[in-house]
C-alpha cells in the first residue's frame, strides 16, 4: 500500500480547498446558516464548472474518469471547511451505485449530477433500527414492478433531491435497492431537524408504485447495498478526518496564542499531552480510511477495512472535538463561535450510519471469523 498522493491528486484536494475555503469563510458560515438555505447553490454550481462534481464519474456520463479515493479526498476537503454542500448524498449514496449498477436509462441521470443540475439521495435509515442491511421497509410484487411501504428516517437532502434510492425488503430476493421519484403519489416528505443543521428529510412510502425498471442491479452477482453501504461508511470517515484535522488546527493555534499566568496554555503540560492524543486520534482516523479505500479500490474483501473506518471516524471524532472544545474553555461553549460548528458536525457523522458501540461489535464478530487479513 502507497498512501502517499500523485500528482493529479495533489491537484484535485489542492483545487477543492481552495474553492471550500474561498466560498466558506467562518463568517459566510455564520449567516448562511442564517438564511434558511438548504445548501450554497453557488459553491455547487462553482464546483461543477471546475469538474469535481464528476470526479468518480466516468467520462461518458461526464466525468472525470478517477475514482474513490479522489472523492474521498473532495470530501475531507468538505469536512474542513463545513461546506453546506450535498456531496455525500449525491455523489456517494446516489451517484456512485448508479454508475455500478444502473441501467442506461437510470445513468442518464449522472451527466445532470456533474453539470450540477440533478441531486440524488438515499433513504438507509429507519426509526429504531440499527442494521441498514435488514430495513423494515416492504416491496411487495406486483404484475409490473413493486409497491413500496415503510419509513425512512435521516434521509440526507431528501427534500431536494431529484431521485432518492430506497432499501426495502422483498419477500423473494431479500433486500433490494429501488430508484424512487420522491414526487410520485405516495410518497410524504417531512423535513427532520439535524445535529449539524444539514438539511434531512423522513420519508413515508404508502403503497409506492415503483416499475420492474427501477431496481438497481437486479441482475448484479454483488449486493447494490451493501456495496454502497461499505462507500458510504469510508466516505464519512473521509469527511470526518477533514473535520477532526481542523478542529486541531485551530486547537493548536488557539493554544500557541492564549495567555493564561504569563504564558500561552500551549506550554502547559496537560494541554500539551491533550493535543498529542488528539493528534493520533486523528493520525489513526487517516490511516484505516485510507486502507479501506485502498481495499475497495483493489476490489479486495473490505469488510473489517470498512468497519475500522467507521469505528474510528465515530471514536476519533468525539474524543478530537470535546477535547478541542475543553481547550478553548469557555468559548468552545459559545454557539456563535466557530469551534461548536465542528463538535457538532463531527458529533452527526460519529452517529451517521451507526456509531462506534455497534461497529466495534461488528469488529469483533469479524475478527471471530478468522477471514481477517494481516498486511506487512
Amino acid at each position: 500500500m502507497d498512501f502517499s498522493y500523485s500528482e493529479e491528486q495533489e491537484s484535485l484536494k489542492s483545487l477543492a480547498a481552495r474553492l471550500f475555503a474561498t466560498r466558506f469563510t467562518d463568517e459566510f458560515r455564520k449567516q448562511f446558516r442564517r438564511s434558511g438555505e438548504p445548501y450554497d447553490s453557488m459553491l455547487w454550481a462553482q464546483l461543477a464548472n471546475a469538474g469535481l462534481l464528476g470526479t468518480a464519474l466516468a467520462p461518458e456520463h461526464g466525468g472525470s474518469g478517477l475514482g474513490f479515493t479522489e472523492l474521498c479526498l473532495l470530501l475531507e476537503e468538505q469536512g474542513r471547511t463545513l461546506a453546506s454542500v450535498p456531496l455525500f448524498a449525491t455523489l456517494v449514496l446516489g451517484a456512485l451505485p448508479l454508475q455500478r449498477f444502473g441501467t442506461p436509462a437510470q445513468q442518464a441521470l449522472l451527466r445532470g449530477v456533474a453539470a450540477g443540475e440533478i441531486i440524488l439521495s438515499a433513504a438507509l435509515e429507519e426509526p429504531g433500527a440499527t442494521d441498514p442491511l435488514s430495513p423494515g421497509t416492504l416491496a411487495q410484487a406486483v404484475s409490473g414492478g413493486f409497491r413500496l411501504t415503510g419509513l425512512k428516517s435521516c434521509v440526507p437532502f431528501g427534500a431536494q433531491s431529484h431521485r432518492v434510492l430506497v432499501a426495502a425488503r422483498t419477500a423473494e430476493h431479500g433486500t433490494r435497492l429501488f430508484v424512487v421519484d420522491p414526487k410520485v403519489p405516495g410518497v410524504a416528505l417531512e423535513s427532520e431537524r439535524s445535529t449539524s443543521g444539514e438539511p434531512q428529510a423522513q420519508i413515508k412510502l404508502t403503497d409506492v408504485a415503483v416499475a420492474a425498471t427501477d431496481v438497481l442491479g437486479e441482475s448484479s452477482e454483488i449486493d447494490p447495498l451493501r456495496w454502497t453501504l461499505d462507500r458510504a461508511h469510508v466516505a464519512v470517515a473521509a469527511r470526518q478526518l477533514g473535520v477532526t484535522s481542523e478542529a486541531l488546527r485551530r486547537a493548536a493555534a488557539y493554544a500557541t496564542g492564549r495567555r493564561q499566568f504569563g504564558r500561552p496554555i500551549g506550554s502547559f503540560q496537560a494541554v500539551q499531552h491533550r493535543l498529542a492524543d488528539c493528534y493520533i486520534d486523528v493520525e489513526a482516523l487517516r490511516s484505516a480510511y485510507l486502507r479501506a479505500v485502498w481495499t475497495l479500490e483493489e476490489a479486495l474483501p473490505a469488510s473489517a477495512e470498512v468497519l475500522a473506518a467507521k469505528w474510528w471516524a465515530a471514536q476519533a471524532g468525539h474524543r478530537v472535538t470535546h477535547a478541542v472544545q475543553h481547550i478553548h474553555g469557555g468559548l468552545g461553549a459559545d454557539v456563535e463561535y466557530p469551534i461548536h460548528a465542528f463538535f457538532l458536525e463531527a458529533k452527526q457523522l460519529e452517529m451517521a450510519l451507526g456509531g462506534a458501540t455497534v461497529f466495534l461489535a461488528a469488529i469483533g464478530a469479524e475478527l471471530a471469523t478468522g477471514r481477517v487479513r494481516s498486511f506487512t
